[in-house]
């Protein structure tokens, strides 16, 4: 799902590293375009634009709240897209059953789109209370937030907080979790957010709230979001056509990592660091700070035309 936004449209959502994404992917007519993350289509609109008549989109999104936004969105560019309520390990399959053998650019813009991360019932943010949810597909079942802070053990909480959160005061923040659930129940996204902020010294409250960190080891776990993202990259690889390109825009050290080492090990990285936002980007689009963009092409190739 695509993450980013920040200053408002009708849909919510600003793409994040719009203008390097297409000089990256560099979309041409007569390609096939997969935006595995196609969130509001803010990137898929573009792409469409720059490369012109006959080419093709299909777009995909776990969120079937999101992918309705992004129907409205791409709407003129009529039978030219196709767009599914998928999750993006499943481009594969997906991609096959639009009608197509390969594709010649995919995008993964990873993280959560800002209409969900600005509803608070989604459970994503902790300013305004909602509840502890954090599921980016309220279709399906599986656990939530408030599952796993409820069932876990205290061991289990400060290895999830240090491994998806990269919190160096995970064991005390789990340990102030399991103390507070044994008073009451943790099912609000504000209640977690004071229990957190409580245990972690006033130092530490700096640049970042201080249950940021939680809050993304927790939405992880609950998408299985490194899952998917090892899967989604595998299904890129194998679907992506001769002289083809694969971007994924990361949000958080985690994702970036694992880009870098696919790209590295599996295809042909187009640029050795990835590319940052710039600061008059950030300026006016204070969720794109965070956002760093990786591109790479099949084994053995340096794919065809954008920026390197």
């Amino acid at each position: 799902m695509g993450a980013g936004g920040g200053a408002e449209n009708e849909f919510g959502h600003v793409p994040v590293l719009l203008q390097e994404v297409l000089d990256v992917l560099d979309p041409a007519e007569g390609m096939v375009l997969v935006d595995a993350t196609v969130g509001t289509g803010g990137h898929s609109a573009a792409l469409l634009e720059r490369a012109g008549g006959k080419a093709f989109l299909v777009g995909l999104d776990r969120d079937p709240e999101i992918l309705e936004k992004a129907r409205r969105r791409l709407a003129p560019f009529g039978e030219r897209v196709k767009l599914f309520h998928s999750p993006f390990s499943e481009t594969a399959r997906v991609l096959r059953e639009a009608g197509f053998a390969a594709a010649d650019r995919i995008l993964f813009d990873l993280g959560v789109s800002s209409p969900a991360l600005d509803t608070p019932e989604r459970g994503f943010g902790f300013m305004v209370e909602g509840p502890l949810d954090m599921r980016m597909d309220t279709s399906i079942g599986g656990p939530t937030a408030a599952d796993l802070v409820a069932r876990l053990s205290e061991g289990e909480l400060h290895r999830l907080i240090r491994e998806f959160g990269e919190d160096r005061y995970a064991r005390r923040i789990a340990r102030a979790i399991v103390r507070a659930r044994r008073l009451a129940p943790i099912t609000t996204t504000t209640r977690l957010a004071e229990i957190v902020a409580r245990a972690v010294p006033p130092s530490r409250q700096r640049r970042l709230h201080p249950a940021t960190r939680t809050f993304q080891a927790l939405r992880i776990a609950v998408n299985r979001e490194l899952d998917q993202l090892r899967e989604g990259l595998e299904a890129a690889a194998a679907v992506l056509s001769p002289g083809g390109r694969v971007a994924v825009i990361s949000f958080h050290s985690l994702e970036d990592r694992m880009v870098k080492r696919f790209f590295r090990e599996r295809m042909t990285p187009l640029f050795r660091k990835p590319i940052r936002p710039t600061p008059e980007e950030v300026g006016r689009n204070r969720r794109a700070r965070s956002a760093r963009l990786r591109a790479a092409a099949p084994p053995g190739e340096e794919g065809r035309g954008g920026r390197e």
